[in-house]
This record gives C-alpha cells, sequence and structure tokens, in this order.
C-alpha cells in the first residue's frame, strides 16, 4: 500500500496526456506555448473567474499576488498560523510581515473571530488558507476585509474545485477574494509533473499586471515595464495539467466517496475525531485528516503492520525557527499546538482501493478497542 499511488492516476490518463506532451515537443513552443494560453482559459472557465495566470509554483502564485498589489516592507498580512510554511514565505519575499492567527479546531482554518484583534494601520492584506481541501469561512473573512479595506487572497492549493456557498450562490474557491492562488504540486487534487501555479482573478488590472510580473516585466520581447521576475507556468505542464483537469470534478468525487468509507467504518472509534464538514462548504479532500491523543503509539502500530500515513503539520509557524525573529512563543495560539501534536493523514487519492480503507480501518478500530 501506498500513501499515494500517482502512477495509478498515470495510467488511466496515459493517452491523453501522452498525446499532449508529443504536440508541445512537435510544435516546440516550450516557454509560453499554445498550451499556456489554452490552460489559462480553461482553468478561469473552471472556477468561474474572467481571468487565470499559469505561473511557477503555488509559492510563486502567492507572492506575485501580494507584488501585484504592491504590498512591501513595512506592511502586514494576516494568515493562519497553521498551515505549509509557503504562505508565511510569500510574505516574507514581498518584504512584509506575516500576522498569525489561530484556526478554527473544526475545519482547521482560519479563525475568524480572531482576525479583528490583530488588524492594525499597517495591516493590508489577509491570506485564507483552504486547509487539507476544506474551503474558510469566506463570507465573514470578505465581510472583515471590506470593513477594513483589506485584500483577500484565497490561498487554495490544496482546495481544486473545492466549493462554498456565498450568499446562496455556489462559488469555487479562489473566485471570492480579490486572487485566489494555486498549486499544481504532482500530490494536488490537480497535480503537473513537476512545480507548477496559477493565480485566477476577476479584476483586468490585476491580470494585466500579473502577465508582466510573471514574465521579466515585460510589455514586448525587450521593453520591461516593470521588474518583473521569471515565473512562468511551462508549456509541458499546462498540457499535462489540461489532460487531467477535465478528470478533476470526477476525481473530486471519488476522493469524497473515499472520505465517507473513511468516516463511516471510523465513526463509532473513540478516541478518533474525524474531519468536519461545514454545511456552506463541500470539502474534497485533498488530504484526509484525523486527530488522535496518543499519535506516537499510533504511528508505531501503523508502521509495523505497513500502513503509510503522514503529518501534514507538526510544527505550526509560530514555533518554527524561521520565524523566531517575529517573537511569538509556545501557549500563544492554543488551538493550533493542539492540533499539530494530534494531527494525521490517513491515505486518499481517487484511486485508493476500498479493501484498503477498510484494512486501515480495521486497524484503527482494534488499536483504540485495546
Amino acid at each position: 500500500m501506498k500513501f499515494l499511488d500517482l502512477n495509478k492516476q498515470y495510467r488511466e490518463v496515459k493517452t491523453e496526456v501522452d498525446s499532449a506532451i508529443r504536440g508541445v515537443f512537435e510544435r516546440s513552443d516550450f516557454i509560453l506555448g499554445r498550451e499556456v494560453k489554452l490552460f489559462e482559459e480553461e482553468f478561469a472557465r473552471y472556477c468561474k473567474t474572467k481571468y487565470a495566470v499559469g505561473v511557477n509554483s503555488g509559492t510563486g502564485a502567492l507572492f506575485l499576488a501580494l507584488k501585484s498589489l504592491d504590498i512591501q516592507r513595512g506592511d502586514e498580512v494576516i494568515i493562519p498560523v497553521f498551515t505549509f510554511i509557503a504562505t508565511a514565505f510569500a510574505v516574507s519575499y514581498a518584504g512584509a510581515k506575516p500576522v498569525f492567527v489561530d484556526v478554527d479546531e473544526n475545519t482547521y482554518c482560519l479563525d475568524v473571530k480572531a482576525v479583528e484583534k490583530v488588524i492594525t494601520k499597517r495591516t493590508k492584506a489577509i491570506i485564507p488558507v483552504h486547509l487539507y481541501g476544506h474551503p474558510a469561512e469566506m463570507k465573514k473573512i470578505l465581510d472583515i476585509a471590506k470593513g477594513y479595506n483589506l485584500k483577500v487572497i484565497e490561498d487554495a492549493a490544496q482546495a481544486h474545485g473545492a466549493v462554498y456557498n456565498y450568499h446562496g450562490s455556489l462559488r469555487k474557491v479562489g473566485s471570492m477574494g480579490d486572487m485566489g492562488c494555486f498549486s499544481f504540486y504532482p500530490t494536488k487534487n490537480l497535480g503537473a509533473c513537476g512545480d507548477a501555479g496559477a493565480i485566477v482573478t476577476n479584476n483586468k488590472k490585476i491580470y494585466q499586471k500579473l502577465m508582466m510580473l510573471r514574465d521579466c516585466g515585460r510589455v514586448s520581447k525587450y521593453e520591461h515595464a516593470i521588474i518583473g521576475y521569471n515565473a512562468r507556468l511551462d508549456t509541458l505542464q499546462a498540457a499535462i495539467l489540461r489532460a487531467k483537469l477535465r478528470n478533476l470534478d470526477r476525481w473530486n468525487r471519488l476522493r469524497q466517496e473515499k472520505a465517507r468509507l473513511y468516516t463511516k467504518l471510523l465513526s463509532d472509534v473513540g478516541g478518533v475525531i474525524l474531519p468536519s464538514e461545514e454545511e456552506n462548504a463541500k470539502h474534497v479532500y485533498h488530504l484526509y485528516v484525523i486527530r488522535v491523543k496518543n499519535r506516537k503509539r499510533l504511528c508505531r502500530i501503523l508502521k509495523k503492520h505497513h500502513i503509510p500515513f503522514l503529518i501534514h503539520y507538526p510544527i505550526p509557524l509560530h514555533l518554527q525557527k524561521a520565524y523566531k525573529n517575529l517573537g511569538y512563543k509556545k501557549g500563544d495560539f492554543p488551538v493550533a499546538e493542539t492540533i499539530a501534536g494530534q494531527i494525521m493523514s490517513l491515505p486518499m487519492y481517487p484511486h485508493l482501493e476500498e479493501k484498503e480503507i477498510k484494512l486501515i480501518a480495521h486497524i484503527l478500530k482494534d488499536v483504540f478497542k485495546g
């Protein structure tokens, strides 16, 4: 058993992917070629936004989104303290200060009740993270942002296709804030065969600036209007992503089916906290994350039975050495610290077999029964 078997996914779409790759080699348009433009159009349409800009990674997407808003040294950006560190790094790369906020104990997303407490005159933006595939509480976040004239950049790196009920309208994550940022790292719900990312937006001015920022500040081949970056989406990756995008909704439905089976089999197991799904959100289960109090013991037993697992993420951002200079200390974010000590990700991907889920559930039941 594997935690994630990408070869099974490849075998399913092999014909389409191989054909797409051959097409790029035949045209040899490796940099900003035809497939990039087509993928951008299709991904914008999928997210129900006007524009999409293909970039080099999810981290690059967040960084360029911040740069497009002229966020710089002396500015502050609010982010959840419990997420992958790239969210914070993007803020640091822009020269701004990441300001951490605790997370909701049920969804593990940004705790909206804590946001207003950390807003200052220097605050310029909020980056909610749709963690593990569950949408953050966007209505409240956008209401706060509007009240304080702040920008909202959605970190949707783990939530391709997740849906949120916004004022009675079902909206894809990434489409509600000023921008939405996606990672297409190979393990994501929509993954490339290497690093890749995208930014979606409905704002034409932001879109035009992003197009320059990702391509050396160009307005023509040798004319550079602003200081830009080499942060383009490779044509090969765009071709692969186009082939996979057509399958994303179906793959997400399969993830949801696997999650329902896990939940059904584990619902009566005392000592295990299962993932929750808020009424106004549709979880796409990039990860299926449980919580247990004696994680070390469970890790030992799962290893003994050759059951793969991972921990996303064992150290909250305020306790990372990289951010020691911010002056946070243990105890500042109790929910995140508790979660970080208990979480465990079980195998989750569209091609995971029912018998594998049943085996994992059987072992967990035995552990907690004993």
